[in-house]
């Protein structure tokens, strides 16, 4: 019982941090002149309007289920680049806007964990308590991983503004046409074999929580 409990606590901290990360891109997207994510009805933080069926639902309950890592994700938030107030930087901020939101909710959480800790006193095994440690650790984990500079993740459209000019247009036609493939085929084998994935989120969720002393 005390497993399915956690399970389900894993994929509610999931789909928090996912619907925050999407609300952010329309957000700033919606700052800088563009009102698509509106239209849209995406720029809300109800989670209805950001779950993808596979990404957000069915991979992460087989990944809980099978003991693997719970991963996923939500319908990316469409927007215009065309409407934006920054035309350069303008898509590099919306993209920021997603992991950076992730890193933002990770410390509330963690604060809200340091207070349930040493102000109200809740052992570790609280349920607000394991909720909010696993707030935190999937906030990092999809703001560090989103930062990974290849299509589709966000950190390809922050690195697009540093190859806008005609001699990197051989190296951005490849991370766009292979890029996908090449993250995908890296995931897996880093999952089975390399694990260099887990030791840096593994790095990072423990900076995190030394923040805190914890």
């Amino acid at each position: 019982m005390n497993s399915l409990i956690h399970i389900f606590l894993g994929l509610g901290a999931m789909l928090i941090a996912l619907t925050v990360h999407e609300f952010c891109h329309g957000l700033a997207a919606f700052l800088m002149g563009d009102e698509t994510a509106k239209r849209a009805g995406r720029l809300t933080l109800n989670p209805v309007a950001h779950i993808d069926p596979v990404g957000t639902i069915l991979i992460p309950l087989i990944g809980a289920f099978s003991g693997v890592p719970i991963f996923g994700w939500a319908k990316p938030v469409p927007y215009n680049p065309h409407n934006l107030r920054y035309r350069k930087w303008g898509p590099a901020l919306v993209a920021f806007a997603g992991p950076g939101s992730n890193f933002l909710s990770a410390i509330l959480a963690l604060i809200g964990l340091k207070l349930s800790l040493t102000v109200f006193g809740f052992g570790p095994n609280n349920l607000l308590v394991i909720f909010l440690v696993l707030l935190v650790s999937i906030n990092v984990v999809l703001g560090v991983f989103n930062f990974i500079p290849v299509p589709p993740l966000d950190g390809s459209n922050m690195l697009s503004v540093f190859l806008d000019h005609p001699k990197y247009r051989e190296i951005r036609f490849l991370l766009e046409t292979k890029g996908p493939m090449f993250l995908m085929i890296f995931i897996l084998l880093d999952f089975y074999t390399f694990h260099i994935l887990g030791t840096i989120f593994g790095a990072a969720i423990s900076f995190t929580f030394s923040l805190a002393g914890l």
